[in-house]
């Protein structure tokens, strides 16, 4: 068990940010067969010659934070990520490195060039194989993060650590994870980070590493169905037209139109004026996140997608 005790400074800093880079870790330790995922990933069938990199990744029990450094918040790139890596102190990546659990033999003596070589495979990586697929992860990562600050803001922390993961609550002024590890860390001034995760499911992840600030990454929602195409009912489509009903049947979480766009083969113009009319009915709802804007099934757009008005 992991006990996050939150100071009177940390309590009220908790936040939620996006890391491009655990997703390219994920993603080859899912290819690794290290972590599982809910669905095929018919796009994850093979990555770049990186056998250093995939040396760390083989590791079952630490595979360094400096490789997957805290984002700052939910409009981190890679890019920014990448110069936090590069940036790394030769002393923190030597001791990270030294805590991985696999052989790294391949790798070079100096910490700088062990860095600087696995910063650039990561890159390799990313390019790729993640950012082909970043809009549609990324819409999803954001959509997750505006229901954990909806359940925040209306029921408290208690309320959305709940939901968070099975093995997440809050006891007291701590918050407690249910892992294999026993530490006991208070919080500071920079609060809890909270990073949701493509790959991260089924597990909970703690970043406890000094000097980061310490982060929970946990299974965002919805990716057992992310590459996914749902069907809508011939009934549905009848009533409000085959385009309309899938994006009603599709808006199980909220997206923006262009991720809608890039999922169905249709145009943003197209997806943009079907969701104007479906919100105008009711059937909708949206919310602006950052640049983004977000489209959501009502209560009604539920009632009526079950028959159950």
């Amino acid at each position: 068990m992991i006990e996050l005790a939150l100071t009177a400074a940390g309590s009220q800093r908790v936040r939620f940010a996006i890391s491009p880079l655990e997703e390219v870790l994920g993603a080859v330790q899912t290819l690794l067969g290290l972590r599982r995922h809910p669905a095929p990933l018919p796009w994850l069938s093979d990555v770049p010659d990186v056998p250093e990199l995939m040396a760390v990744l083989s590791a079952r029990h630490y595979i360094t934070e400096f490789l997957s450094p805290p984002p700052g918040g939910p409009e981190t790139t890679a890019e920014a990520q990448l110069e936090v890596v590069r940036a790394t102190p030769p002393a923190q990546v030597a001791l990270e490195l030294g805590m991985v659990d696999a052989d790294l033999s391949a790798l070079p003596g100096d910490p700088a060039a062990a860095r600087d070589l696995l910063a650039g495979q990561l890159e390799t990586v990313w390019q790729a194989v993640l950012a082909p697929q970043w809009p549609r992860l990324r819409e999803l990562l954001a959509a997750d993060i505006a229901h954990r600050t909806r359940l925040l803001g209306s029921g408290g922390l208690a309320t959305m650590l709940a939901e968070l993961h099975p093995r997440v609550r809050l006891s007291g002024t701590s918050v407690l994870v249910d892992v294999r590890a026993r530490e006991r860390l208070s919080i500071d001034s920079r609060g809890l980070l909270l990073i949701p995760a493509v790959f991260a499911w089924p597990n909970v992840g703690v970043v406890t590493v000094p000097p980061w600030q310490v982060s929970l990454l946990y299974p965002a929602r919805g990716v057992a169905s992310l590459w996914s195409a749902p069907e809508p009912s011939e009934p549905l489509a009848e009533v409000l037209g085959r385009t309309r009903a899938l994006l009603l049947t599709t808006l199980d979480r909220p997206a923006a139109t262009t991720e809608l766009a890039g999922r169905h083969g249709l145009a943003p113009a197209t997806v943009s004026a079907h969701l104007t009319a479906l919100r105008a009915a009711g059937l909708l709802a949206s919310e602006r996140r950052g640049h983004r804007v977000l489209y959501r099934r009502t209560e009604l757009g539920d009632a009526l997608l079950t028959g159950k008005l």
